[in-house]
């Protein structure tokens, strides 16, 4: 045998040796992929069993969320308070795509006492409890508790949300946040950038025109007499929001007065957004028909606010305030009211805040300004 033919033989031997270390490995690799083919179809039946339960489930289209918040306040002439000021839970469930009931419940102030005298510390509310149908991709109906939509937290008030440990006095005493009322609200798109919300609901209730102690929080409310709100809301420009809100009562003594007293609420604010700078303004005024609210100097009340804030950084932003307020600005007397407020939140994650804020007042009856300083903690999810 020649020395050529050996090596020829030798090549071919390699080859076939070669062509048959890969067929077994073929064979192998098709084995493996059968065993994974059939592991991952186990994991896939297992999935869509357990998907099967879950939507049979009858809690499968309810969803819950909450916020809370907890104060200490101190205050220069020793009024020292510490207050888990707001614990509440969020409960919806979706029926349909287009029909969903929203409900809100709260417990404010840790603690509430069933006292005939009604002295208990604390409150149980149900702020909202709604049947919410999406007519269509521009139309939104509303029937049952709602919060009103005016302001720029009545609606949205998660302590994350804004700035300060407790919510602006011009909106806690002048609109009076937070807000809600019964009856049917309408909410659309007129074109990009511009909506709109109408309501038809019940009316607040006083014959002293203290607008704030009118809420009835529908707690057997008296219907007497109704109310309208309308609001336009403009964010056609990046980073910049414009509303006004007109909110008119047919009268606030609900019939029970010796005169009715007719009243109007207007709105209007602004947020701008840069970068990490934003500013915030908004201006609110009632006015208040008859006799009696003009003897008090409350036909009118008025309200004002602005407030920088910038980001330092992801977690931590600052801001300032300044107000003036006078829930009675008909009357001559000096009753109106400045506060200064500067402050932090530091955002320990997306929806957990610490907040620390200093606060100033000024106003003729030095006895009860309220100068200090908060702490707080406050949360959603």
């Amino acid at each position: 045998m020649t020395r050529k033919f050996r090596f020829i033989r030798a090549s071919v031997l390699s080859t076939l040796s070669v062509f048959a270390g890969l067929e077994a490995s073929q064979a192998a690799s098709v084995d493996e992929l059968a065993n994974t083919l059939k592991q991952q179809q186990q994991q896939i039946d297992a999935l869509t069993t357990a998907l099967e339960q879950q939507t049979s489930s009858p809690f499968s289209n309810t969803s819950l969320g909450g916020y809370g918040e907890h104060h200490f306040s101190h205050s220069k002439k020793g009024d020292d308070v510490i207050d888990i000021h707001r614990y509440v839970l969020f409960i919806s469930h979706q029926y349909s795509d287009s029909i969903e009931f929203i409900s809100e419940f709260e417990i404010e102030h840790g603690l509430v006492n069933d006292t005939a005298d009604g002295s208990g510390v604390g409150e149980v509310e149900i702020e909202q409890a709604y049947i919410q149908w999406q007519i269509n991709a521009d139309q939104t109906l509303k029937i049952g508790q709602f919060l009103v939509p005016v302001g720029t937290i009545n609606e949205t008030h998660e302590p994350d949300t804004f700035y300060g440990v407790e919510r602006n006095p011009v909106e806690a005493k002048i609109i009076p946040t937070t807000w809600w009322e019964a009856g049917v609200m309408n909410s659309g798109i007129i074109s990009d950038g511009l909506s709109y919300d109408v309501a038809f609901q019940s009316g607040l209730s006083t014959t002293s025109t203290n607008i704030r102690s009118g809420r009835q929080k529908n707690a057997k409310a008296s219907a007497e007499t109704w109310a309208l709100t309308g609001r336009l809301k403009y964010t056609g420009i990046k980073g910049l929001e414009i509303a006004s809100t007109l909110n008119w009562q047919q009268d606030l003594s609900q019939g029970t007065a010796t005169e009715s007293a007719e009243a109007s609420l207007l709105e209007i604010h602004a947020i701008y957004t840069s970068g990490s700078y934003s500013i915030k303004a908004l201006h609110a005024m009632w006015n208040v028909d008859g006799d009696i609210a003009e003897a008090d100097g409350k036909d009118e009340q008025t309200g004002s606010y602005i407030e920088p804030q910038y980001k330092v950084t992801d977690k931590l932003g600052l801001f300032a305030r300044y107000s003036i307020w006078d829930n009675a600005a008909g009357n001559n007397d000096d009753t109106e009211t400045t506060q200064y407020d500067i402050g932090l939140n530091y955002w320990l994650a997306d929806r957990v805040v610490l907040k620390a804020d200093w606060q100033d007042q000024d106003n003729a009856n030095s006895s009860s300004e309220k100068d200090g300083f908060n702490i707080g903690v406050g949360w959603s999810f």
